[in-house]
């Protein structure tokens, strides 16, 4: 079973135009399980709202989202996930929501491919074991 996590950084170019928006339904497609950080509902509803020209493409990209979220194994950021993050976050010299993101991947059973594309979570994806999935370039 494939299990495919994403960060918000991935999990939004699913819905707007984007160079590597391919590459997200590429992945998104062919894995068996989807997983986030319950902390990515908020992080790409948010930012699907900042990028919304008019009221109705908000109703529309919100939809959309929601209705995929449906379908996520959502990882709780719980204090086991906060505390993990710190670990991270201390170790890799992360920000808090990068570690979230990579603590609730950290908790999935292997193997996992990691879908990001946040330059500075990949180094730390792949020392903690994850099978790194971003743009090459």
């Amino acid at each position: 079973m494939t299990l495919l996590a994403l960060d918000s950084s991935a999990l939004l170019r699913r819905y707007v135009p984007d160079p590597d928006r391919n590459l997200v339904l590429e992945e998104m497609g062919r894995a068996a399980v989807w997983c986030a950080a319950g902390l990515a509902r908020t992080e790409v509803l948010l930012g699907l709202h900042q990028m919304a020209m008019a009221p109705f493409q908000h109703d529309q990209l919100w939809r959309a989202a929601r209705l995929d979220w449906d379908a996520f194994h959502v990882v709780p950021v719980d204090a086991r996930c906060l505390s993990r993050a710190a670990d991270i976050g201390a170790t890799f010299g992360l920000g808090l929501v990068d570690a979230i993101h990579l603590a609730a991947a950290d908790r999935l059973p292997r193997p996992v491919r990691y879908l990001t594309f946040d330059r500075r979570q990949m180094p730390a994806a792949g020392e903690l074991g994850l099978e790194l999935v971003a743009p090459v370039g």
